[in-house]
């Protein structure tokens, strides 16, 4: 599934008309927390990585970053491509071969 396709399935679900962007930007927030959550257990607390627990989380995420583009008229493609062309122009021998500064 490509990021456009996503963004249209994932639209279908959306619910309500008012304060989108503000309840997205919150839900965003929010399960960014749950994932953050997940991690801090795992490093901190000696807890197992719940691996399912955190791909439906992370789904949840990526879920609210898309609606928050749909919302914006951004094709979420465009996002991932974007995000993709600035990495390879930050670090265009990928992060781990950066000359030393």
């Amino acid at each position: 599934m490509n990021f456009n396709d996503y963004q249209q399935a994932a639209n279908r679900t959306l619910y309500g008309s008012e304060q989108v962007l503000t309840n997205c930007a919150l839900g965003l927030s929010s399960e960014t927390g749950e994932v953050v959550d997940l991690v801090k257990q795992y490093t901190f607390q000696g807890k197992d990585l719940d691996r399912e627990t955190l791909t439906k989380e992370m789904g949840d995420v990526l879920w609210y970053l898309s609606q928050v583009a749909e919302w914006a008229n951004i094709p979420f493609d465009e996002v991932a491509k974007d995000n993709i062309q600035r990495l390879n122009e930050r670090y265009p021998n990928g992060y781990q071969n950066q000359p030393e500064s």
